[in-house]
């Protein structure tokens, strides 16, 4: 089954890009991504612009709102994601507890539906 393993961190606690705080951070990641691509349990995954990017899409009575930021204000924003293969919910638990940000933010685990094999 796939899992996307969703990122959420808070981006005013992020090292200044380029700092060797950050080149660190990059490089555990490059390591974790290159794990579980060797595992076999990779299916894809980006990093996201920070949140001041972002633009939220909204239609009201017919009429299309765009408003600048994300949707609700919180503590942490998405930042990225993985999208995995993983046996059972216990094993994309694990593999999400090696994602760097889960030390200092969260990562959500969310089963993903499969409409490829559902019946229409």
């Amino acid at each position: 089954m796939q899992y996307a393993l969703l990122i959420y961190e808070d981006e005013s606690a992020a090292p200044a890009p380029n700092s060797p705080e950050a080149e660190q951070i990059f490089q555990r990641y490059w390591s974790f991504t290159e794990d579980i691509s060797k595992e076999g349990v990779n299916k894809g995954g980006e990093a996201l612009h920070p949140v001041a990017a972002a633009t939220t899409v909204r239609v009201v009575d017919g009429e299309v709102e765009l408003t600048d930021g994300p949707f609700a204000e919180t503590k942490e924003q998405l930042g990225g994601f993985y999208l995995v293969e993983a046996t059972d919910l216990d094993h994309a638990v694990s593999i999400a507890a090696r994602i760097p940000a889960a030390e200092t933010g969260s990562v959500e685990v969310r089963p993903v539906w499969d409409f490829s094999s559902e019946q229409g």
